[in-house]
């Protein structure tokens, strides 16, 4: 069986800071990490072939040169192969635009590799847009059914099944192959990379994509939507709170508040 995984490159949000003053932040300075769910997304695959040694896992990502090291992490904790998709066309694409390319790389990654792609999973949404776009727009293009918001996956019969999270709670999906699925918060932990994978992964020969590997219609590529204003949005004052004896008296300090706010 071969799967491809995306993984993107994100800030690490964890150490954004914001001067709501300047209206700037210092997202471009700190350390680029393989996206939350794009990391599940690829423990989810790795497991798979935990279960079946004969899985093949390829990863692939769009972006810069500094982009190389998120794949060095795929490579590092399970992945066969890397692919780098890396050409100043495809500097700030929007998720149309990516799964487009994606669509591309999926089909020239199958030329150079010999073999189709049985199953392309992705991370629900990335840390810095949250579209949760690319995943569905890649299916689409591709022509193939998906499975959303997958908390787990397992082939069964030929077919991917996954325990899919909705807002009611979850629902078991199953589609045929070859699918496209994205991945949400899974229910078992990460793996960490050994210090010994971790130097192999660094040894590894990643083969770049160009525009120019991936067609007229990837040189082409444009995104329609535009990135207009960024602005840091006005922070919410504090509510107030109700602690009276009984709740018959948080009642009435309720009611003569909003009766003094005009509200009532």
């Amino acid at each position: 069986m071969n799967i491809l995984v995306c993984i993107k490159q994100v800030p690490n949000t964890e150490e954004l800071k914001v001067d709501a003053a300047a209206k700037t932040s210092n997202i471009d300075t700190i350390p680029k990490i393989v996206s939350t769910f794009d990391q599940c997304a690829l423990e989810t695959v790795i497991k798979l072939k935990d279960e079946d040694a004969s899985v093949k896992i390829v990863a692939v990502t769009i972006g810069p040169d500094k982009a190389k090291d998120v794949l060095k992490s795929a490579l590092s904790v399970g992945a066969d192969k890397a692919y780098h998709v890396n050409d100043p066309k495809f500097e700030n694409i929007d998720s149309l635009a990516t799964s487009f390319i994606l669509s591309q790389a999926v089909k020239e990654i199958e030329k150079r590799e010999g073999e189709a792609f049985d199953l392309i999973v992705l991370g629900r949404q990335s840390n810095d847009t949250d579209a949760a776009q690319t995943g569905p727009q890649l299916a689409d293009y591709l022509g193939y059914p998906q499975i959303t918001y997958a908390r787990d996956a397992a082939i069964v019969d030929g077919k991917v099944r996954s325990k899919r999270e909705t807002e009611d709670g979850f629902i078991i999906t199953d589609a045929a192959l070859p699918a496209v699925m994205t991945v949400t918060k899974t229910e078992y932990d990460l793996r960490f990379a050994s210090v010994k994978s971790k130097m192999a992964a660094n040894r590894a020969e990643i083969p770049i994509l160009t525009a120019a590997d991936l067609g007229p219609d990837a040189e082409a590529v444009w995104s329609p939507s535009k990135t207009l204003e960024t602005y840091i949005p006005d922070r919410k004052t504090g509510g107030v709170k109700i602690e009276e004896e009984t709740g018959e008296l948080s009642a009435v300090k309720l009611t003569a508040l909003l009766s003094d706010a005009g509200i009532i």
